[in-house]
């Protein structure tokens, strides 16, 4: 059995962040997402896996490297235009070579292992195998409808959902699914949809499966669902504890985990937590309150005397500052610097 995980999404609601780095590689708990898909294959014992790419995302082959770091062995596939998931399998085709594999969204995070799905496949000798979960928003989701332990429809959206079951973004396929997807037109938004692709191969006759997972589950989309993300993935990593990396200075600091703190930092006079995600080469010092943030490596604060929550700073962004707000939320882009003069400095201007 194979993997293949598509990455060639633009990610422009993660703007600026996705500006300097493919969203797959934003890190959640200090691990790019990309890393955690690669891991739940590795989990049930797949190691040929490959990943689809736009040619400008050099940084994942960057980061990747041969998939040993992984035990695994990597292919890259590139996708010039965003057509679509259906249209990034078909070029997945020659890779696949008529095996069975998992298919994965890049920015997708699934708390569960897939080991349910693999087992499911080997039950049923299905056709195929979809992962679903309870939504409270059919409407907002490719929806599957159950008769008989099988799928015997799924829909894009509908305005009258069959069922709360929505399809989420991992999958396993026979090479059935490549004649499916040869036979597609381009949906209204002009893309060619896996929903239609599997909906084909259920008229044609063939078996699809499912599992219905009840863990937690995330497309790292936007800013909200990234730190979303990083609260539960932190909370399943480390629990309620913190953890401090290698060549780290951390004095005078009042920290509730889960914190998680990589390299080379420096932290001094300062409370942070819960749910922070700190990368290498951070520099804090004289922050009254850091939670729920996720801050990039090299990035520095300095004299913050106000509460810090769901924020994002940039690799080697700069923030110093002191007696300006309450509680402050803040999205500072890589490289981009804010210094906000004292409070007598100000009375002077």
């Amino acid at each position: 059995m194979k993997g293949l995980i598509l990455c060639a999404g633009r990610g422009t609601r993660l703007h600026p962040f996705s500006y300097s780095q493919p969203k797959t590689l934003l890190p959640v708990a200090n691990y790019p997402v990309l890393h955690f898909c690669i891991r739940k294959l590795r989990e049930v014992g797949v190691h040929d896996i490959g990943i689809v790419i736009h040619p400008s995302q050099l940084q994942i082959p960057e980061y990747i490297g041969d998939g040993s770091q992984f035990q695994a062995t990597i292919t890259f596939i590139q996708q010039e235009k965003p057509l679509g998931i259906a249209h990034a399998v078909r070029l997945a085709k020659t890779f696949i070579n008529d095996e069975p594999f998992i298919l994965l969204l890049g920015d997708n995070l699934l708390m569960d292992s897939l080991h349910e799905l693999a087992r499911t496949f080997e039950q049923t000798q299905a056709d195929g195998v979809v992962m679903l979960s309870e939504v409270e928003r059919p409407q907002d989701y490719g929806i599957a409808q159950i008769a008989g332990g099988r799928i015997v429809s799924v829909e894009e959206k509908p305005k009258q959902p069959k069922s709360n079951l929505a399809v989420i973004g991992a999958y396993l396929f026979t090479s059935p699914l490549f004649d499916s997807i040869a036979m597609l037109r381009p949906s209204a938004r002009a893309e060619y949809e896996i929903t239609d692709a599997i909906q084909s191969m259920i008229e044609r006759g063939y078996q699809i499966a499912h599992t219905v997972t009840y863990g937690k589950y995330s497309d790292v989309g936007t800013i909200q669902r990234w730190l979303e993300a990083n609260r539960w993935m932190l909370s399943q990593e480390i629990g309620d504890h913190y953890v401090v990396g290698e060549e780290c200075v951390v004095h005078n600091c009042e920290i509730t985990g889960p914190v998680l703190v990589g390299n080379r930092c420096r932290i001094e006079n300062c409370k942070i937590g819960p749910y922070v995600s700190i990368q290498d080469g951070v520099q804090l010092s004289n922050c009254a309150w850091i939670e729920d943030s996720i801050l990039l490596e090299n990035s520095s604060l300095h004299d913050i005397d106000w509460p810090i929550t769901q924020s994002v700073f940039g690799r080697s962004s700069y923030l110093a500052g002191t007696h300006v707000y309450d509680k402050g939320v803040l999205l500072l882009s890589d490289k981009s610097s804010i210094i906000i003069p004292s409070e007598k400095k100000r009375d002077e201007l």
